[in-house]
């Protein structure tokens, strides 16, 4: 074994060679035996070796062999030093050879070895970058998880950060390529690191490319068979597959296939979806999927069956008006429960798919189940007045950091909901049914303008939010309705329970979006909204 006397001698040697450096051989050799000493030797090994590499084609195997011993040896320092001078090691074909090297290397528990890993894989790209994805997808598609986890997160981080000079679009298409073979075995949290990595590649961002990633993404949703309700897993990759769909959707790429496969496979069996994880409502995540996929709706070959079930699955969420018995007392035990979330959801994908057809309620649906419809409607609508014009009472006068408490927020929500159900519900209502409304999820930003302004509320949606009422119409509206309570439920879901005969309108908002607390919060109304005598009025108590 060399000294660090005769390591440097033999470096020296070298060095002063200059353009004969090849003719020796036995000095570099001594260098190579290195590796084999004690620290210190081993430290100016790393140094030395990868230095004068290129200069020994015929030693270049022992040679990178060495400076792997010292990438794995058990001083710190000496690792370091090893994985520092690593890409000088990647030229011609040992580039692939280094670029898996140095992905097995990402395996690191030690911070300051990861990221002297990264900056030399960082090094390697920027010399051949389908060299270096090809080490890189070698082990994502071979090696062990915890290797194949941080290459993906690695390609997923650091691609963005690369120049379009090295991202051209044949490395675009190998990495598009490579995928697609990696997507054939992934969990949920690789499938969407993937997604993350092709939506950022420039080949991918035209019109075709767009349609390229969600005919992916169909394939990954196995939309060609039929959905196991009672399968977590198989629910589970749909909503992974659906969410990463969305944003890919435009009025050139359609969402055709996947809305068709929602109408057709899971609306009829929504209520047996098995829920991937604790404290999610399948149902309402499903239904807001749909909703955000129907606006980019292309032609649908069976839109006639589809809207028939989409229509069926709205009559579900919204209850006939409680019967009442002679002594004008509902006969019902339980009050009827009008569920917002999932109205907002379903009333939205019924108009976008309406549009397509606007003669269905009038020419497709039978006149005993489009009066029940209107019923319905009708008894929707007027639980969904009371409940606007309480919010806004309790919104009335705040702004800034008070309608920023938790409690204000929520109220904020449920307001957005029910104005877009109202603005919807006033459609379906014109004879005959109109879809020319356009209304923003509740769930989505408002939209912006060109100049960047917020988008203006159209004037059919601004019914409830201040409007005026005459005196003869409120008193009828609440004669109607009775009282309302209204709820938002943990899985952040709007419930509206119509007690049957109470004496005061209340307006229980409960759940805490972080922390999941009970909130409750009383309006009792002034003496005119009040349609029967109470001693539940603040001011008949005085």
């Amino acid at each position: 074994m060399p000294t660090v006397e005769e390591l440097y001698r033999n470096y020296g040697i070298l060095a002063d060679a200059k353009d004969d450096v090849g003719q020796h051989k036995s000095a570099y050799q001594v260098i190579l035996d290195g590796v084999k000493g004690g620290a210190k030797e081993k430290r100016l090994a790393a140094q030395f070796i990868p230095k004068f590499f290129k200069h020994f084609p015929e030693l270049s195997d022992a040679a990178l062999n060495a400076q792997l011993d010292l990438c794995e040896d058990e001083e710190v320092s000496i690792r370091r030093q090893a994985i520092k001078e690593l890409s000088q090691f990647a030229t011609g074909e040992n580039l692939p050879r280094v670029a898996d090297i140095l992905t097995q290397l990402l395996q690191s528990d030690d911070s300051a070895e990861f990221n002297l890993v990264n900056n030399a894989l960082l090094s390697i790209f920027k010399m051949d970058a389908k060299g270096t994805l090809g080490g890189l997808f070698s082990q994502i598609l071979q090696g062990e998880d915890i290797v194949r986890e941080r290459a993906i997160k690695f390609l997923a981080t650091k691609m963005k950060t690369l120049p379009d000079e090295i991202l051209t679009k044949e490395v675009d298409d190998y990495i598009f390529s490579e995928s697609k073979k990696v997507l054939y075995d992934v969990t949920g949290e690789e499938f969407v690191l993937f997604m993350k990595i092709l939506s950022a590649l420039k080949n991918l961002q035209t019109v075709s490319g767009r349609q390229q990633l969600v005919d992916l993404v169909s394939e990954q949703a196995g939309l060609h068979q039929s959905l196991n309700p009672a399968d977590p897993d198989s629910v589970d990759r749909l909503l992974q597959c659906m969410r990463q769909a969305v944003p890919l959707f435009s009025k050139n790429v359609h969402s055709t296939k996947f809305v068709t496969y929602f109408c057709e496979q899971v609306l009829p069996i929504l209520s047996s979806l098995t829920s991937p994880a604790e404290g999610i409502d399948v149902q309402l995540e499903v239904l807001k999927l749909l909703a955000e996929m129907s606006s980019f709706c292309g032609d649908m070959d069976k839109l006639e069956s589809n809207l028939n079930k989409l229509f069926d699955k709205l009559l579900e969420f919204m209850p006939l008006p409680p019967e009442e018995v002679e002594n004008g007392d509902s006969a019902a035990n339980e009050e009827p429960k009008l569920q917002f979330s999932y109205v907002e959801c379903l009333l939205f994908s019924f108009h976008q798919l309406g549009r397509k057809l606007p003669d269905f309620l009038i020419a497709k649906v039978d006149a005993e189940k489009l009066k029940d419809f209107k019923i319905r409607l009708q008894y929707f609508a007027r639980g969904l007045q009371v409940y606007i014009r309480q919010l806004r009472l309790a919104l009335q006068g705040k702004s800034g950091d008070a309608l920023k408490t938790e409690e204000n927020k929520i109220k904020v929500v449920a307001l957005k909901i029910t104005n877009n159900i109202n603005v919807l519900i006033k459609d379906l209502f014109h004879n005959p049914p109109s879809y020319k409304s356009t209304v923003t999820l509740s769930w989505k930003p408002v939209q912006k303008t060109d100049s960047g302004a917020a988008r203006r509320i159209p004037r059919e949606q601004r019914q409830g939010m201040g409007r005026t009422w005459q005196p003869q119409q409120r008193k009828n509206l609440l004669r109607a309705e009775g009282s309302t309570a209204c709820r938002i439920a943990p899985d952040k879901r709007l419930d509206f329970l119509m007690p049957p005969s109470p004496i005061s309108l209340q307006l229980p908002l409960a759940t805490d979006i972080n922390n999941k607390k009970s909130i409750l919060s009383t309006f009792v109304c002034p003496c005119r909204f009040l349609w029967r005598r109470s001693a539940a009025c603040a001011h008949r108590r005085k």
